[in-house]
């Protein structure tokens, strides 16, 4: 009776600790450079960038047009300019390229910097939604970039892309 009893005790053990590992394990996988491509959130943040820098770069424009006339008048007038005229002109080109150059800089690194905060904010965004659509839904892991293959079956990209054009619907 005493070996019966440690048998069922060992057996019960055995199940209760095994039980989890039979458990059905829920995977989903999302596409991650397709939600950057396709989640309002992130057209809506290219829209506004462009709108942002649109003066900034117009203004670059400009300045090359400025130096490519100064260009054109030395190719075309130097011949019959005096030497002070030539010189002068000469030095504004130089001033010209010099400030179109640091401006391009800091336009460059505005531009990145700014890039980098809308996207630090979108990856937030999707990863929130994520996380909100994997504990709606029961999942026990979201797998994300980094995957060969997943089927359909466990491809949840299109449920988030939903999630998140609710969010952008309602303004969140």
């Amino acid at each position: 009776m005493e070996k019966v009893q440690k048998l069922f005790i060992t057996l019960a053990a055995v199940a209760a600790f095994s039980a989890p590992a039979l458990a059905e394990t829920k995977v989903g996988v999302v596409d991650t450079v397709r939600l950057m491509e396709e989640a309002p959130q992130a057209k809506a943040a290219q829209a506004n960038i462009e709108t942002e820098f649109a003066p900034r770069e117009q203004e670059l424009v400009s300045l090359q047009k400025k130096i490519r006339e100064l260009e054109d008048k030395a190719a075309r007038d130097g011949a019959v300019m005096s030497e002070k005229q030539s010189s002068k002109l000469e030095r504004d080109i130089l001033s010209k390229r010099r400030e179109l150059k640091r401006t391009q800089d800091e336009f460059r690194d505005d531009l990145n910097i700014r890039k980098n905060e809308v996207l630090s904010k979108l990856q937030r965004q999707m990863y929130e939604a994520t996380v909100g659509l994997a504990k709606e839904k029961g999942y026990d892991v979201i797998l994300g970039q980094g995957v060969v293959y997943s089927s359909k079956s466990v491809n949840i990209t299109d449920e988030v892309l939903q999630k998140l054009k609710a969010q952008a619907k309602s303004g969140k």
